[in-house]
């Protein structure tokens, strides 16, 4: 098998003052849909693939900021999971929660304040220390990430309708859209061509709900739930036959270990079943190399 993976604990003795990156950052430039396409079509030889959830997490950097996103490209290639939510004047902003009390040092929900309301509170990282950094927008992210990296956005209650209108014009190609029914699927497919679409398709049944769909499986990648399973082996091996990716996330399991080590020791257990990507809140744990 020509895959190799490695993961070290060294990046995380190494960081410097929080802030953007002076260092080169490992970048996956994605020009167009078809590009798009191709870096998320299965290959059996292509190296395991990184995201991190929330937009990945490091000491002093948290989740769902720009910084956390750059500081981990400033160590590895990845793509990122992050999750937009309205403000009450309808600003697309990044937070998980929809209270601010665990990620920021104000309260309340993120619904009660307007955009202009935001502005000066500051993020914390997850060990709860408040840092310099504040709440990006939905744009200022994909702004950003233009030529560096891949999104999936985790639709916080959105208006389906509200993503056709950003992302309809095609100005965008670096675009994940996860969905949370088949109906949603097809609701993004048939009003956008430039957009991958991330499904659940962890048993045959939602297999069968995703093919009576007509959706082509060249449009998304598959999330077969926290770990993959030998049961489910023929379900894998019949998404990859078709070009589809299988997508597993940690964050539920292996992520929850509090000591390093034995993270490190849960992510090697769900490397050896090669899974195709691994979603994790800690992308810095992993180094790849081909």
């Amino acid at each position: 098998m020509a895959r190799t993976f490695y993961m070290t604990l060294s990046c995380l003795l190494a960081f410097s003052t929080p802030g953007l990156s002076q260092e080169k950052l490992h970048t996956t430039k994605i020009d167009n849909f078809s590009q798009l396409q191709q870096h998320f079509q299965y290959q059996d030889d292509k190296p395991v693939i990184i995201s991190g959830h929330r937009g990945g997490m490091l000491p002093g950097y948290p989740e769902n900021s720009i910084e956390a996103m750059e500081r981990t490209l400033s160590q590895m290639p990845s793509f990122f999971e992050i999750d937009p939510r309205l403000t009450k004047d309808s600003v697309i902003v990044l937070l998980h929660d929809a209270t601010l009390d665990r990620t920021t040092n104000a309260s309340g929900k993120l619904s009660d304040y307007n955009y202009e309301d935001l502005k000066g509170i500051k993020l914390k990282d997850r060990q709860g220390n408040v840092t310099d950094f504040e709440i990006p927008t939905l744009e200022e992210a994909l702004e950003w990430g233009k030529g560096k990296t891949i999104f999936n956005l985790d639709n916080k209650s959105i208006p389906w309708e509200r993503y056709v209108e950003l992302f309809k014009d095609g100005r965008y190609a670096n675009i994940v859209l996860s969905v949370r029914s088949m109906e949603e699927a097809l609701f993004y497919y048939e009003r956008l061509d430039q957009v991958m679409l991330c499904v659940a398709i962890q048993n045959q049944q939602q297999l069968k709900e995703f093919e009576a769909t007509g959706i082509p499986f060249n449009r998304i990648m598959a999330y077969v739930g926290p770990t993959m399973k030998a049961e489910e082996k023929a379900l894998y091996a019949y998404l990859r036959k078709n070009g589809v990716m299988c997508f597993i996330s940690i964050h539920p399991t292996a992520d929850k270990h509090k000591d390093d080590l034995d993270k490190l020791k849960a992510y090697s257990e769900e490397l050896i079943k090669r899974p195709d990507i691994i979603e994790t809140d800690y992308p810095a744990l992993f180094v790849l190399d081909k």
